[in-house]
């Protein structure tokens, strides 16, 4: 969320920064609110010394017009309790600023690919989509998700239900072991200002899976990434420097409506309600959140590289990052059935745009009170793994390779056959 104190001193560069987002943003309005809301204010405190006054004064004369004065500041307080709710909506649905170093553009097409890693497999026989593959092999099933649930889910069974499970305890074991993350087994519920907190509401709230809970008036929702609960875990904190940098993972299902999403990758698990993530959340001094970034995303490539996939790293442009980053890496890999890069990883530096959100602070070394600085990634999404798997690792037959990294993880099986 955006400091209204800091828009309002230098207005000219806010207008210029957030143009970059290519959102209509209506500067004058925000500009307005924010006079009028402290013009109330000013008013109020005024009207409320002049009461006081009165009530020192001891004067029954002026009893009539203290009353009067109540009544004024109680509207008074009305109007600026409306106006401040309205800038803070406004304020709230401003996404981050673009880092400089971030391209400008209004969507993918101006997105820059930065590298390629990998070999592409060249196959002497046409590639099957993973869901073939998958129906083929009697291992995936959405039909019967279809029945039982609805559209965009996915029964996965047998030696891919392995293959699924062996990714996450390998990506996991990974982050711990080789890159120094936490291990984090968090709750799949979050309330409103959780979600706030991280940037999914209120600009978000149609993507989001809502609960009913007749216990309670509280929100609440189901998670649509790991990121949301992970980063609220410093919420309304002041950390210590010294615990800094604190590296959380986490796997767990996602929830998401793709509201925005119809029509697109209708079959397969490319683009689905439910699925599975690990997660990596990185709160940092807010001047190493660049090479915090730079960290996370290659802790997120190193699990491409043992899983010997070819991928390619990009960088976003301004206008398809997401909500709450400053900067963003996305990792694309390869699937043979589309002939093209997908992704698989999204790597973000949100600076300390959701921290402002969280009030999450630090002591920096001059015992100052300032926000951290947040990032989030995918390392990696555990789904669009096992589908990378299965069209890079395919045999003729039908028949999938298990990727020599992961033999230990699923009892030594180094192939996946039709039972």
């Amino acid at each position: 969320m955006h400091n209204i104190k800091e828009i309002r001193n230098d207005i000219e560069s806010f207008t210029k920064s957030i143009k970059k987002r290519y959102i209509d943003l209506d500067i004058e309005e925000i500009i307005l609110l924010d006079e009028n809301n402290r013009k109330f204010i000013q008013k109020k405190e005024s009207l409320e010394k002049e009461k006081k006054d009165i009530s020192k004064s001891k004067n029954k004369s002026l009893f009539e017009k203290s009353k009067k004065i109540s009544i004024e500041i109680e509207k008074i307080s009305k109007l600026q309790l409306l106006a401040k709710i309205k800038l803070d909506n406004i304020l709230s649905s401003i996404p981050n600023i673009p880092h400089n170093d971030v391209p400008i553009g209004k969507d993918e097409n101006s997105n820059v690919e930065i590298s390629k890693s990998g070999e592409i497999a060249e196959f002497n026989f046409n590639p099957k989509s993973h869901y073939k593959l998958g129906e083929d092999l009697d291992m995936l099933d959405f039909d019967l998700a279809t029945k039982t649930t609805g559209s965009r889910f996915v029964f996965v069974k047998d030696k891919l239900a392995l293959l699924e499970r062996a990714l996450s305890n390998f990506m996991l074991d990974t982050h711990i072991i080789n890159n120094g993350y936490k291990e984090v087994s968090p709750p799949l519920i979050a309330t409103a200002d959780t979600m706030f907190g991280t940037g999914q509401l209120p600009k978000f709230e149609n993507d989001q899976f809502e609960l009913k809970l007749e216990d309670s008036p509280e929100r609440k929702f189901l998670i649509p990434t790991a990121e949301v609960i992970l980063t609220n875990t410093v919420k309304n904190q002041i950390i210590e420097r010294k615990n800094l940098p604190m590296r959380l993972v986490a796997s767990t299902p996602c929830f998401r409506k793709e509201a925005g999403s119809y029509g697109k990758d209708t079959k397969g698990m490319i683009r689905q309600h439910q699925f599975y993530k690990v997660e990596m959340v990185s709160i940092v001094e807010q001047d190493q959140c660049l090479n915090e970034l730079e960290r996370m995303t290659d802790c997120a490539t190193k699990i491409l590289d043992l899983l010997k996939l070819p991928y390619r790293k990009i960088i976003l442009c301004s206008g398809d990052m997401g909500f709450s980053a400053e900067k963003t890496f996305d990792i694309e890999v390869w699937l043979p059935s589309e002939s093209k890069y997908r992704e698989i990883s999204s790597c973000s530096s949100c600076s300390s745009f959701q921290a402002r959100r969280m009030k999450a602070r630090y002591k920096n070394e001059n015992r100052e009170t300032v926000f951290v600085g947040t990032l989030n990634g995918s390392g990696l999404a555990i789904g669009r793994t096992l589908i990378a798997i299965m069209e890079n690792y395919q045999q003729s037959d039908g028949s999938i390779i298990v990727p020599d990294i992961l033999r230990s993880y699923m009892n030594n099986i180094e192939k996946i056959n039709k039972n």
